[in-house]
């Protein structure tokens, strides 16, 4: 498994794990802030994803699978635990890795996607939408749509992005916008549109400096190139295979160690300002820390300074501190 590494050997050590489509590059604003402030700091590229291993085949990207990269990781590293950080499908990978190996996890944190959500599966969130905002008639996957739409038309939707993932790249990557909270995700109407982006081609869009620097973008394009998007994808195919996995998790799925929560109020998917999808991680986490902040999907990059505070912060609390 690749992976990005700073910070003094001996410090405390913190795992970033990032989401769909995204490297260990994503990453660098907390990777330089964590590694100042004296943590030794790890990103790994995700098993699909830049340097690391992309098998073609799509049942190697199930939760368990990947859960199993990290615990590997981090024997690889001669450490019997860390602090694990995820954002997007990283957070979900985070949630499971705490949920069936609390002994690895000296603390976790998440960001965009809460716990028992993405975790559990398409069935399980689809519980805890807004019906006001997505009727079910018209709306029956909600924000979620494009995730149910992988499994009609996961081919096509690979082969689209594998035509231009630069362009994906930088469609995909943007700013927050407060007018999401009056609106309906863009990606609820992918099943009826046949497709992304309204149906139509990857659109052709400037990079967005504020959220993408150059060597960030020259990492994703490059690697995206590189592996293209079958793996990407196939984290989207074991809903109800990683549904069954969370059923054996330790503890009843109730997590003992402290938990942070970085809410972003702008994501269109990961929406827990009108619903109701923060509510199981309230009930499972014992020790629960929430941080909002008024950014979309990329917190981490939009708002690079206030995450990383957020995280420091918290760590200095829980007494994670060097």
């Amino acid at each position: 498994m690749s992976y990005l590494g700073c910070g003094p050997t001996d410090g405390p050590l913190v795992v970033l794990v990032h989401g769909w489509p995204a490297t260990a590059a994503t990453w660098e604003p907390q990777l330089r802030a964590l590694a100042s402030a004296g943590y030794r700091v790890i990103a790994p590229d995700m098993r699909g994803y830049g340097r690391s291993w992309a098998p073609h085949d799509t049942q190697a990207y199930a939760l368990r699978h990947l859960v199993a990269d990290l615990t590997a990781l981090l024997e690889s590293l001669n450490r019997a635990s860390a602090v694990w950080v995820g954002h997007d499908w990283g957070a979900a990978v985070v949630w499971a890795l705490a949920a069936h190996h609390p002994d690895r996890c000296d603390a976790v944190a998440a960001l965009v996607v809460p716990y028992r959500t993405l975790d559990r599966g398409l069935d399980t969130m689809l519980r805890y939408v807004n019906r006001d905002v997505y009727p079910e008639d018209r709306y029956p996957y909600a924000q979620f749509d494009y995730m149910a739409f992988y499994k009609e038309a996961f081919d096509a939707v690979t082969a689209q992005f594998d035509a231009a993932p630069d362009r994906v790249v930088r469609a995909l990557y943007r700013p927050g916008n407060p007018a999401i909270l009056t609106e309906r995700s863009p990606r609820s109407t992918v099943t009826h549109d046949r497709g992304w982006f309204g149906g139509g081609p990857v659109p052709d869009v400037d990079r967005d400096t504020s959220i993408l620097t150059d060597a960030i973008y020259a990492d994703l394009v490059s690697t995206l190139w590189a592996n293209g998007f079958f793996g990407p994808n196939s984290y989207y195919l074991h809903h109800t295979a990683n549904l069954r996995y969370s059923e054996d998790a330790v503890n009843g799925g109730f997590l003992a160690m402290p938990v942070l929560f970085v809410e972003s109020r702008y994501d269109p998917t990961a929406d827990t300002i009108r619903s109701a999808l923060a509510e199981p991680m309230r009930q499972y986490c014992r020790e629960l820390t929430e941080v909002s902040l008024p950014a979309g999907h990329w917190v981490g990059l939009e708002k690079a300074a206030e995450t990383n505070a957020a995280l420091t912060d918290w760590l200095r609390a829980i007494g994670r501190a060097p």
